[in-house]
């Protein structure tokens, strides 16, 4: 516990003024996590089956490309995506013969460097453009992730999907639906744009709350599938940056379709 309460005040401490200034620091540094993020998920997936060397590279490389496209500055996004479907799909045929890639490989490290590099760009994209919808995004995954914990912990008696992360509970996950919702709604309300529809505001920061919980879940059956307790150990006591992001990382890429909304 004591190494986690360290390791969580110097990950604040590091992360509010970064994220506080913005710019080309804040870029860097979550370019940076982003690239530690994928190798996370590469060294997770040798516990199955390696991915060739060559592949990797070329994986990272389109990842980086679409993490520093921010609002379509070089490509269009979907630039990106057919050179990704190609780059990662047609050396299947080289590989062939030594089974080394196939088409399983091709899909897995596709999808990761699809999901991660859009999930990253929107990470720092909306961040560029304003600070308080940054802060309003990662105000409804804290705010769910906190009172689903403690609602859980004192009221919890239904397990949600104990195969894939067996502490979570029904009660929890309602919980940290309602309080993170109503929390991060006031927040939007007061300091963004008190003229919106509540019901709106109310609906879409509702929706981002059961997605944030979905993101946990489903970055949790990842691990679950490859026997693996943490994706990395950047932060001891906390597992990985993708141990960290994954709640936030969904929430952003579903803001690309809710924020036309608010």
């Amino acid at each position: 516990m004591k190494t986690r309460i360290i390791s969580a005040i110097v990950a604040i401490l590091i992360a509010v003024p970064i994220i506080y200034l913005g710019g080309n620091i804040f870029t860097l540094m979550s370019a940076l996590l982003g690239v530690i993020g994928y190798y996370e998920f590469l060294k997770t997936r040798k516990f199955k089956r390696d991915i060739p060397f060559a592949m990797k590279v070329i994986g990272i490389m389109i990842f980086i490309a679409i993490v520093m496209n921010i609002n379509n500055r070089y490509f269009y996004i979907d630039d990106f995506i057919v050179i990704a479907i190609l780059a990662l799909l047609i050396p299947i045929i080289i590989y062939n013969k030594s089974k080394k890639y196939n088409i399983e490989d091709a899909l897995v490290i596709l999808a990761i460097t699809l999901f991660l590099g859009l999930a990253f760009n929107k990470f720092i994209s909306v961040r560029l453009d304003n600070l308080f919808y940054f802060v309003y995004l990662f105000l409804i995954t804290i705010m769910t992730d906190t009172f689903a914990y403690f609602t859980g912990y004192f009221f919890g008696k239904h397990k949600m999907s104990p195969t894939v992360s067996p502490n979570k509970t029904w009660e929890g996950f309602i919980g940290g639906f309602i309080l993170g919702t109503i929390s991060s709604s006031v927040f939007y309300y007061a300091l963004i744009n008190s003229q919106i529809n509540i019901l709106v505001l109310i609906s879409v920061s509702a929706l981002l709350s059961i997605v944030g919980q979905i993101g946990d879940l489903l970055f949790s059956t990842i691990k679950r599938y490859y026997g693996i307790k943490d994706y990395g150990n950047l932060m001891p006591g906390h597992g990985g940056v993708l141990d960290r992001l994954d709640s936030i990382l969904l929430v952003m890429l579903s803001f690309i379709y809710l924020s036309r909304f608010i």
